[in-house]
């Protein structure tokens, strides 16, 4: 009772405070828009003002003219570890549909599995409607660990999930289940007809590539195009460019080592695994990952951000070769889980540190 007090508060008085921070584009004013969250893991802003955020404890919550309320319907979720209540994404046809999506680790026979449900957002925020649960990631298993996981909507409707391997490596390269994957679905969670192997025999016809360890960003280019931010080991840590098919590597290449200090497979490059856009060793513990569109910070148009849970930052990465050409930072930027683009070009972020949402835009 006494975190949903505070949190009333804050949320009640508006942004509660702002502060500035230095940029290569000059001061950017970072505005707290609300406090007192509990492992808060993403964002969702509404087209029409008012935002979601996530609790991994499995509270979904709604704000809107600086009114806090939680989100009755929400799918019961196995909270344990990494697992809970994880990604929100509002449907490109919110202002048609009010339909958003949720990924979480849902409950199963001997542990949990990643899932995908997607609902309808009542008009008052309070209670979620129409709940479908369209995906759930085979098999599941009893481990807390890496379950992704981001879901994107692309222009066409179709949907993007990442899944983590769960803790189990050499299953990123067993196809016959959905562990360390992109998955790619219709809306209504079937399987497109052009997804890379709906045709091989023994092979999840969600996947859409493999070879991933544990991706917990991912958004879309003004191309269209499909980039996650992925947890590597020790060192390591990627962002890649998803190409239909395409295998990454994870864990028979990799650019960092075991936690034990050992080496990882076979070394950093094999004939048919992708390299990764960019990696960083010392790792970082990449989280939520945005492409700008620049409409607020032109000479920012094309970079991708990436938020850090290790060092306390976002990464701006630009340039091809793709680099790490920026950290913004601040006291606002402990473990910055998510990072999102509202449709007025604001880039809002989560600190899971602070407890708080945060909204950037140009400082005057």
């Amino acid at each position: 009772m006494f975190r949903a007090f505070v949190i009333v508060i804050l949320a009640w008085t508006g942004a509660a405070w702002a502060d500035r921070l230095q940029t290569s584009q000059g001061p950017i004013e970072v505005t707290q828009m609300v406090s007192g969250l509990d492992t808060p893991w993403a964002i969702g802003v509404l087209p029409a003002g008012g935002f979601l955020v996530t609790e991994r404890d499995g509270e979904l919550l709604y704000i809107n003219d600086g009114k806090f309320q939680r989100v009755s319907g929400v799918p019961k979720v196995a909270a344990s570890g990494q697992g809970g209540l994880l990604d929100v994404t509002v449907a490109r046809d919110f202002n048609r549909s009010r339909e958003i999506f949720l990924t979480f680790s849902k409950p199963q026979s001997g542990g949990a599995g990643t899932a995908l449900a997607v609902a309808r957002l009542s008009e008052s925020g309070k209670r979620l409607t129409n709940l479908r649960v369209i995906f759930v990631a085979v098999p599941g298993g009893s481990s807390g660990r890496h379950f992704g996981s981001r879901v994107v909507e692309a222009e066409d409707g179709k949907l993007f999930l990442t899944i983590g391997d769960r803790g189990d490596r050499p299953a990123a390269q067993d196809r016959s289940n959905h562990m360390g994957t992109v998955i790619r679905l219709n809306r209504d969670g079937s399987v497109p007809s052009d997804n890379p192997f709906v045709q091989d025999g023994g092979v999840r016809s969600e996947i859409w590539s493999y070879g991933h360890r544990n991706p917990q960003g991912a958004a879309l280019d003004s191309r269209g195009r499909l980039w996650i931010s992925e947890h590597g080991a020790r060192g390591g840590d990627e962002v890649n460019l998803v190409k239909s098919g395409r295998n990454y590597g994870w864990p028979v290449i990799s650019y960092g080592t075991h936690y034990s200090g050992q080496k990882i497979g076979e070394g950093t490059h094999k004939p048919g695994m992708e390299q990764p856009e960019h990696y960083w060793d010392p790792s970082i513990a990449p989280s939520g990952l945005l492409v700008y569109s620049g409409k607020l910070w032109p000479d920012w148009k094309g970079d991708i951000f990436v938020g850090s849970l290790k060092f306390d930052y976002i990464a701006r990465l630009a340039g091809s070769p793709l680099r790490e050409v920026e950290q913004i930072k601040g006291s606002e930027t402990e473990r910055v889980r998510d990072i999102v683009e509202a449709l007025d070009g604001s880039i809002w972020f989560i600190s899971v540190g602070q407890g708080a949402v945060y909204r950037m835009t140009p400082g005057n």
